[in-house]
């Protein structure tokens, strides 16, 4: 609990009502109300959470935090800017519980939200981690408010749609660990470049707070080159056969797939071993799962014990690699959450790994805020499809219709929007066919998956 006189001196705000004791969750959402908790008046594209503060207090809410008091509503803490206050707050709450709690922030261009999932399952005591993908300037503040005194770690995705966001993030809440994933070709027309999304990158390594650690991924170059710029303790982790003169902390070796995607390896840290068998889908995920085995590794959890908590573990958060069969034979493979031509590359060779004899189908929609590269990068899509043996393709979209020119014409379907995808579809598939979704998510083809899906 906090009393809203100590929430007030954390954001420089000041108390309009009863200076009573709250619980320091927040929401931004009056719909979500955590009783007891406190809800943010944030102001957002579409609607100003001032309008909502009185539902909120009426909804169970301890107090409101708000930028000007709200006649006929109370307690309030009134601050300059919700935003900024709610950040303060957040690093004035886990400065608090720095004694017994352990921070670890998540970033790369794929993979923070499966990695940040598997560390979930493999660290041991109460763990709160960010839901969804709340990792921004807003969402940060709301996951470490989550924390309470008996939290023992604190998992923090940070995400960044600039250069600046993660070292903002990062000055708010220190980590004690860092782990970069990947630097993939995301978000090219904000950044201007693949070096440039790396320099955001490594603002995590460089936000490190005092003896923090930071994990890389050995695969990645621009990853690895983080190193130079860690001011503490470096962890590694990698595949392996690897060079004599680049070895690593964390190992995977003997790398399969079975016949359903799932990667089965050795785990190597600390020189013992333990095997491994994913519930995900996909090689790639043996990447995010060496990341999270670095991490446990780095705060002490047995090898074994990492192994266990690993193996079997499934996507946790929807839309990522989730794959569903149908009574009629037809599985779906659902990775529409978001995409890239690195995370499109890895989701096609999942299908024909998968297909493995059986009829593969990619519905693949637009792959956004790539800027100049965008008509390059689709076309680049319908190229490795047909590389790579896909037998049916449907184009959504106009930027996709750049891979469809790179596919064979009598195998593609191309459709101006999701109405036309979802006919598509309706005719083309058939009992036992593997099918894909995947684009980014303001696409939207997610829709088309659930739907699928959801006749499961």
């Amino acid at each position: 609990m906090i009393r809203l006189g100590e929430i007030a001196a954390a954001c420089g705000g000041t108390v309009l009502g009863e200076d009573r004791a709250i619980s320091p969750e927040a929401f931004i959402d009056s719909r979500a109300v955590v009783p007891g908790g406190l809800f943010c008046a944030f102001r957002g594209e579409r609607s100003d959470g001032h309008d909502h503060v009185a539902a909120a207090l009426d909804s169970g809410a301890g107090a409101a935090l708000v930028d000007h008091p709200v006649e006929g509503t109370g307690p309030l803490v009134v601050v300059d800017d919700v935003q900024v206050a709610m950040g303060r707050l957040a690093a004035a709450h886990v400065a608090r519980l720095r004694d017994s709690l352990t921070v670890v922030a998540v970033t790369g261009s794929v993979g923070k939200t499966t990695t940040k999932d598997l560390l979930a399952a493999v660290l041991p005591g109460p763990t709160v981690v960010t839901r969804g993908s709340l990792n921004n300037e807003i969402g940060l503040p709301l996951t470490a408010l989550r924390a309470t005194p008996d939290t023992r770690h604190l998992v923090l995705e940070m995400g960044a749609d600039k250069e600046g966001d993660i070292a903002y993030l990062t000055s708010l809440v220190p980590p004690d660990v860092s782990v970069v994933l990947a630097v993939a070709r995301a978000h090219l027309g904000v950044f201007g470049g693949i070096e440039r999304v790396a320099e955001a990158k490594q603002e995590i390594v460089r936000g490190l707070g005092p003896g923090g650690t930071a994990v890389l991924n050995a695969d990645d170059h621009r990853v690895a080159a983080m190193a130079a710029v860690a001011p503490g303790a470096v962890v590694r982790f990698g595949r392996e056969p690897r060079p004599a003169d680049d070895p690593v902390t964390v190992a995977a070796s003997d790398v399969r797939l079975d016949e359903g995607g799932h990667a089965s390896f050795t785990l190597r840290a600390g020189g013992g071993s333990a095997p491994v068998t994913l519930g995900l889908v996909g090689a790639h995920h043996v990447s995010n799962a060496l990341a999270a085995a670095a991490v446990a590794h780095t705060l002490g959890v047995p090898l074994p014990d990492v192994a266990r908590a690993l193996s079997g573990r499934a996507a946790s958060s929807p839309h990522r690699m989730s794959v569903t069969t149908r009574a009629d034979g037809i599985t779906i493979i659902d990775d529409a959450y978001n995409a890239n031509p690195d995370s499109m590359a890895a989701a096609l060779r999942t299908l024909t790994a998968i297909a493995h004899g059986r009829r593969s189908v990619a519905v693949v929609g637009a792959m956004l805020e790539l800027g100049d590269a965008e008509v390059e990068e689709h076309a680049a899509v319908g190229a490795l499809a047909a590389d790579l043996g896909v037998d049916r393709l449907i184009a959504v979209g106009q930027l996709a219709s750049h891979a469809a020119g790179e596919f064979p014409p009598d195998r593609v379907r191309r459709c101006a929007d999701l109405d036309a995808a979802r006919a598509a579809l309706a005719e083309e598939l058939r009992a036992g066919d593997v099918v894909l979704i995947k684009a980014s998510n303001g696409s939207r083809l997610w829709t088309l998956a659930d739907e699928w899906a959801g006749e499961a």
